[in-house]
């Protein structure tokens, strides 16, 4: 006991617990969680990509065993558990977890759906090719270097990382007390911003975002607003809304279903399905029929089939509210800077990057720079050499051994012991007067070498073009599209302003599908020619409505049952003349059976305008466009319809106009609206016309005395008739005779109040669209039956047609 007198050394419990508890967290934060700001990889992560560059598991070389890897890292720099040293090197390769993946894998590196990778004794791996830009040019002392666990080998304390890994690739980690969380980015946006403060060294994060639109995820999908983003790049610290990007498409038998091609990052496939499956048999969300995964090596397919009466809109909100469809990625900009860990916005990630390349490039010009000048010096020697060469080898013949001679040259020529020993190391062909010739070359190319390191040594404007030099071709090589969308919220600005006020056409199909398109994409043609296909469509699927608006108009669409729904025109995606367009229902909350057959281009909701809607049955309405104005996705009640009939036509009126009705089999009635008082929105309204048995309303339409009427048939008759032919009678009669229809006209098609000058556009059930200058079409009497206007195809039918107001450019 004696002995340990004076050995014990009494420590309060609390102090020792917060001296070892400090240093185990600084542990964690410095050697194991955090990433470093100038190359975006944690201490595992960076054993595992220099033990590939040591080993020459370099990317042009064969694949080798990921086990050979693992125990590499494992004996040489990270003595831990080979399934810790496997998982970090697996998630490196899989593309859905790393944006650009640092490790080419070849087997299987498990997937989205959570499965694991298989064993390392089975799969193989290389460097990825942008990993050799990570570890390019340490062999030229650009970063420094530590002892390794066991003081036998050096590591890197860093990766001279000529890509800005940290922001490409992101990062996350849990350490004692602080957290990490760095989305990955897209590399041309990130090159571009790296370019920008090169450029601008006082570039704001407001100037980045300009080029750095928000985060990529390897797994695509969308982003909901611009506002966690924003705050994220300003303050290193935001919530980013991540959402599955799912369409809605129509089944047979009026059947909705919902399509899921890219979810959130992070996401477990499976267990996303586990989950609505959950929902469904805990009836949360109601109206899903199957499920399934119809994903393969294409890519990402999940089907929810939906009942016929339920909203789909509603459903995927649902989804949205209670799955992994939607998901926050909470932004922590968090790395480490010299050691301790920051909390960096997107200017601090870029500047620190730019820090280190310049720091990289001085080290490695200076490296080339000693090299060149230890080669020169040997060189001027050679020279001397050279020039005295047969004094020289009377001097290497007269010595007992290289020792001997060696001061003698040194002494002599006036040598370095580095460039005698270079002259004795010499080969007798260095004599040849070629040999003289490539030294002197040599020499004068390194003369030049050296003077233009010492220039970008004195200048930091040659060491920032060579990054932007070399990080211009890293982009120009590795560059790809985003995948992440971002889309507008809410709360962003508004986007109008950012869109320029023009001219579109919109056209919507039978079928529910819609696009804009700009206005010239159509060319004046002569009355009577075939026009030009308006719509790839599908065999049963046919153009229904045509109009022309502006980017800046709101829409109002009435679908056949009474509601009414809202968009603006700058929310429809534009499409080429020949593609099929949107599914409405991608677009709008409508339930699989409604069709939309009205749409109304409004620039404001005024009080003194008015909408007054036809029904097939004849039963008209007038209601305040005020009532109209609302937010609302769901859609409104726009009339109360009886049984079995359909809302047919819907005009915006100023409440005095004089509204004309036509029927299918050729009866018009002209009124005023006056006669019909105003009512509420969700009112029946009042008869418009008497019917005959089997007829119905086609069109409705607002007109004036100096106006003509032009209609068309089925079959592509038509003509104009002045308005002035038709008397004004009461709402509610049974009309005059419009046109007198045969076998060769067909049933009516539609009615279209014109004026001269204006041009038309008739549609063909096939898709064709035609037009053509309404001067050109006949002015004949009410009871006539017309002229050909289109020459229809066998069984081809004309469905419906709009009116272009002639423009500026046209006339020019």
């Amino acid at each position: 006991m004696s002995d340990m007198v004076g050995k014990v050394v009494p420590i309060k419990l609390e102090e020792e617990m917060k001296k070892s508890f400090l240093d185990y967290s600084m542990s964690v934060i410095v050697s194991r969680a955090l990433p470093d700001v100038r190359d975006g990889l944690k201490p595992v992560h960076r054993r595992i990509l220099y033990t590939l560059y040591e080993t020459g598991r370099a990317p042009d070389k064969p694949y080798s065993k990921s086990a050979g890897l693992v125990g590499d890292v494992m004996g040489r720099y990270h003595p831990h558990g080979d399934s810790a040293i496997y998982d970090a090197t697996v998630r490196l390769a899989q593309d859905f977890s790393t944006r650009y993946m640092l490790i080419d894998g070849h087997g299987n590196f498990g997937s989205i759906d959570g499965d694991p990778a298989a064993a390392m004794r089975y799969t193989e791996l290389r460097m990825a090719k942008i990993t050799s830009y990570i570890l390019a040019d340490i062999d030229k002392n650009t970063v420094d270097f530590k002892p390794n666990y066991d003081d036998k080998r050096e590591e890197p304390t860093v990766l001279p990382s000529r890509v800005p890994n940290l922001l490409l690739n992101g990062s996350s980690g849990i350490a004692v007390g602080m957290a990490t969380n760095i989305p990955p980015h897209n590399l041309a946006e990130i090159i571009d911003a790296v370019i920008m403060m090169i450029e601008n060294p006082k570039a704001t994060v407001e100037d980045l975002m300009r080029v750095v639109k928000g985060p990529d995820f390897p797994t695509g999908a969308l982003i909901m607003g611009r506002e966690g983003i924003r705050q994220a790049y300003t303050t290193g610290r935001g919530s980013i809304i991540m959402r599955a990007k799912a369409r809605i498409e129509k089944m047979n038998g009026n059947k909705m279903r919902i399509l899921v091609h890219e979810i959130p990052y992070q996401v477990n496939k499976s267990k996303l399905l586990e989950r609505i499956a959950e929902l469904v048999r805990d009836k949360r969300v109601d109206g899903i029929t199957d499920l399934r995964d119809e994903s393969d090596r294409r890519g990402m397919q999940i089907v929810i089939e939906l009942r016929r009466d339920v909203n789909p809109q509603i459903v995927l909100n649902q989804l949205f509210k209670y799955t992994q469809m939607q998901e926050t990625f909470g932004v922590i900009m968090l790395a480490l800077v010299d050691g301790v860990p920051k909390v960096l916005n997107l200017r601090d990630m870029l500047y620190y990057y730019l820090e280190h390349q310049k720091d990289v490039i001085v080290r490695r010009t200076r490296y080339d720079l000693e090299k060149a000048e230890a080669r020169a010096h040997i060189l001027e020697g050679l020279r001397i050499a050279i020039d005295n060469i047969d004094r020289i080898i009377e001097i290497i013949r007269t010595s007992r051994d290289e020792d001997e001679a060696r001061p003698i040259l040194m002494g002599e020529f006036n040598l370095s012991e580095k460039q005698a020993q270079a002259i004795l190391d010499m080969r007798l062909k260095r004599l040849a007067g070629l040999e003289r010739e490539k030294i002197e070359n040599e020499y004068q190319e390194l003369l030049s070498s050296i003077a233009y390191y010492r220039a970008v040594l004195h200048s930091e404007k040659m060491v920032l073009d060579i990054i932007k030099k070399e990080i211009s071709e890293i982009k120009e090589k590795f560059a790809d599209p985003r995948r992440t969308e971002i889309t507008s919220s809410g709360a962003d600005i508004d986007v109008e302003d950012l869109i320029a006020e023009e001219d579109a056409v919109i056209t919507i199909t039978h079928n529910g599908y819609i696009k804009r398109l700009p206005v010239n994409t159509y060319k004046a043609q002569r009355r009577g020619g075939r026009g030009v296909t308006g719509m790839g469509t599908k065999e049963d699927d046919f153009v229904e409505h045509l109009f022309v608006t502006t980017t800046h108009h709101t829409l109002l669409f009435f679908t056949d049952r009474g509601k009414v729904y809202r968009l603006k025109t700058h929310e429809i995606p534009e499409a080429s003349r020949t593609a099929k367009g949107t599914a409405i229902v991608n677009l709008l909350a409508i339930t699989g059976d409604e069709k939309v057959n009205a749409v109304i281009p409004v620039k404001e909701f005024a009080a003194d305008q008015y909408l007054f809607t036809a029904t097939r049955s004849g039963i008209v309405k007038k209601t305040s466009l005020q009532h109209y104005d609302t937010v609302r996705k769901e859609g409104l009640i726009a009339l109360t319809l009886d049984e079995g009939d359909e809302l047919i036509g819907v005009k915006l009126t100023d409440g005095k106009s004089d509204i004309l009705l036509a029927t299918r089999n050729g009866m018009a009635v002209r009124f005023n609206e006056t006669n019909v008082r105003e009512m509420g929105r969700t009112a029946r309204g009042v008869k418009g016309i008497e019917l005959t048995q089997g007829d119905f309303v086609v069109a409705l339409d607002a007109v004036k005395d100096d106006d003509e009427l032009l209609m068309i048939t089925e079959l592509g008759m038509g003509k104009r008739t002045p308005l002035s032919e038709y008397r004004k009678q009461n709402r509610g009669g049974k009309g005059i005779l419009a046109m007198r229809l045969t076998n060769k006209t067909g049933l009516m098609a539609g009615i279209k109040v014109v004026r001269p000058g204006d041009e038309l556009m008739v549609i063909s059930a096939e898709g064709v669209i035609i037009r053509l200058n309404v001067d050109e079409i006949n002015v004949l009497s009410r009871v006539t039956q017309g002229v050909s206007i289109m020459r229809m195809n066998a069984n081809d039918k004309v469905v419906a047609l709009a009116r272009v107001a002639m423009r500026e450019e046209d006339e020019e």
